[in-house]
């Protein structure tokens, strides 16, 4: 839907109905309706913090999907996992309610404002709008921003800031990112990923060339070959990041790590712009802070609040997170879920120093697990065990004959199947010792390990 139809349907607009409200992207774009002055009413399948917070601020939450929900509502706004059988969006339908995707709404929103930065990537956004999120705060322009990931100086996923700069992560997914109007627009990566809706890495490529179209600049990391292919043909201005490719407007020079945090120079055109010292690991971390650098410098951000910002961020919400620890066992979270963030993540970890590394995997969707099942079975090489929890369905019924079993037998030796949640506390408690190190891995509820673990 065009953005001038989105505005002339909001026009006079008074109640939105959010269809899957409790999300952590929808949750925010409510919670910034109710601050536009919107009347809010939402529904979710079970209630959440989230949701809590939602009513606290004054929006109207029914718990379980009902045609009656969406009566009375000016429009409806619904996410990509929502499908046209849901009770609420086919009354909606039949009542003649304008139904809008969360990406158009998010468009919608950030129209006026006159820096609109969008990171993109298949891995990454998270951890990159937060890390522009906190440069930008701590740099005093007060910025509105919109994230997948809570972070701790936001208190949440989301703020409401001046119209100057909106900063905001920009998903792919059913080509989401292509309802935006960035006027930056970031690329970390491109990999394949979503194989139920991209079914080719030439799709893929093509859905990021126009993505980069969209915007005025493009930051992009110019290691990837495949982000390479998605520049051709830009006509705007193209900035180039990374550390390892000739002919950079960005360069990370003089890396060195300590106990897996990154630092090195930042050079731009050449010439010194300054040193950087992480608090998150990781070489992945080390081009996603080279990205939010660039994008903060070219919007006119002191040098010195980029230093800043990135130092004393520690990761948001469930991107290495730590859980807590038991008898002596560091216990950390993360939202990894495909196999290249899942290696490249284990990577870093295995640079820490623990004596036995223990990962738990919950595979998210299984569609994702059947078309990349040869790229999971050999993500795990610097674990000593992983162990399995069963898939997690999402919006999905398992049509394609998968499971972690089938997982951990690929994996081999080192991988073992336990399936729910208990045993795989029980094995834990009964196997890692002091000076280890268990971390849980996906993008469903595995996050509950940990804290089985960790309760007193």
């Amino acid at each position: 839907m065009e953005i001038n139809e989105i505005c002339e349907i909001l026009k006079n607009a008074r109640r939105l109905h959010f269809v899957g409200i409790g999300g952590i992207s929808m949750s925010s774009l409510a919670m910034i309706a109710v601050d536009l002055g919107f009347h809010v009413t939402g529904s979710d399948r079970n209630q959440s913090e989230l949701c809590m917070k939602l009513e606290s601020a004054g929006a109207e939450i029914t718990y379980g999907h009902k045609p009656e929900n969406v009566v009375g509502a000016d429009a409806v706004i619904y996410t990509a996992a929502v499908k046209s059988d849901n009770p609420e969006m086919k009354n909606a339908g039949a009542l003649g309610i304008p139904c809008l995707k969360r990406a158009e709404f998010l468009g919608y929103i950030m129209k006026d404002y006159r820096n609109r930065i969008g990171v993109a990537g298949m891995h990454g956004k998270s951890t990159t709008t937060s890390m522009l999120s906190q440069i930008f705060i701590e740099s005093a322009v007060n910025p509105t921003i919109v994230s997948g990931a809570e972070l701790g100086i936001l208190d949440g996923a989301y703020r409401v800031g001046s119209r100057e700069h909106f900063i905001f992560e920009a998903c792919e997914y059913t080509d989401s990112f292509l309802s935006f109007l960035p006027t930056v627009a970031i690329v970390l990566n491109i990999d394949r990923d979503h194989v139920d809706y991209f079914l080719s890495m030439e799709q893929t490529i093509e859905s990021f060339r126009r993505y980069i179209s969209l915007a005025d600049t493009a930051v992009v990391n110019w290691d990837d070959a495949r982000v390479r292919l998605a520049c051709e043909g830009y006509r705007g201005n193209l900035v180039k990041c990374g550390f390892k490719s000739e002919g950079l407007d960005y360069k990370a020079d003089n890396i060195t790590y300590d106990n897996g945090f990154g630092e090195f120079d930042i050079l731009c055109h050449g010439a010194l712009l300054g040193h950087i010292k992480l608090s998150v690991p990781g070489e992945h971390s080390i081009i996603d802070a080279l990205c939010a650098s660039a994008s903060s410098h070219i919007s006119g951000i002191d040098f010195e609040a980029i230093r800043s910002g990135l130092l004393h961020f520690t990761g948001a919400h469930r991107r290495f997170e730590k859980t807590g620890e038991f008898n002596g066992v560091d216990v950390y979270d993360d939202y990894a879920h495909h196999p290249s963030e899942i290696s490249t993540t284990l990577h870093g970890v295995s640079k820490r120093g623990y004596k036995k590394i223990f990962c738990v995997f919950q595979p998210h969707t299984y569609s994702r697990t059947a078309g990349l099942f040869n790229e999971f079975a050999n993500a795990f090489s610097d674990v000593d065990t992983v162990i399995f929890a069963d898939i997690y369905a999402a919006r999905e019924t398992n049509t394609f004959g998968v499971s972690s079993k089938m997982l951990a037998s690929a994996v081999g030796s080192k991988a073992i199947y336990l399936g729910s949640f208990e045993n795989i506390v029980n094995y834990i408690k009964e196997n890692a010792a002091a000076g280890d190190l268990v971390i849980t891995m996906g993008a469903g509820d595995v996050w509950k390990v940990g804290e089985m673990l960790c309760e007193k």
